[in-house]
C-alpha cells in the first residue's frame, strides 16, 4: 500500500472519504488478523494503512469545519 496524497483526498468528497476510511478500515483489521495467526510478511502495511487512516480522518475534519463556518 502505498500513501494516499492529501492533494488527492481533498479532492474527494466526504461520501467518497468515508467509502475509503471504511476500506481501509477492513483491510486493516484483516492485516492484523494476518498478523495474530502468524501469515503476515509485510508488516510495514499496518503502519501505511493506520497512516493513511489519519490522513484520510484530518481532510474529513477540515472539511466539516470549513463546511460550519
Amino acid at each position: 500500500m502505498k500513501p494516499l496524497k492529501p492533494e488527492q483526498l481533498r479532492r474527494m468528497t466526504l461520501p467518497e472519504l468515508q467509502k475509503e476510511l471504511d476500506n481501509l478500515r477492513a483491510e486493516l483489521y484483516r492485516i492484523r488478523v494476518s498478523k495474530t495467526i502468524g501469515q503476515l510478511k509485510d508488516t510495514d502495511s499496518m503502519r501505511q494503512i493506520r497512516r493513511n487512516i489519519a490522513r484520510i480522518q484530518t481532510v474529513i475534519n477540515e472539511k466539516r469545519r470549513e463546511a460550519s463556518v
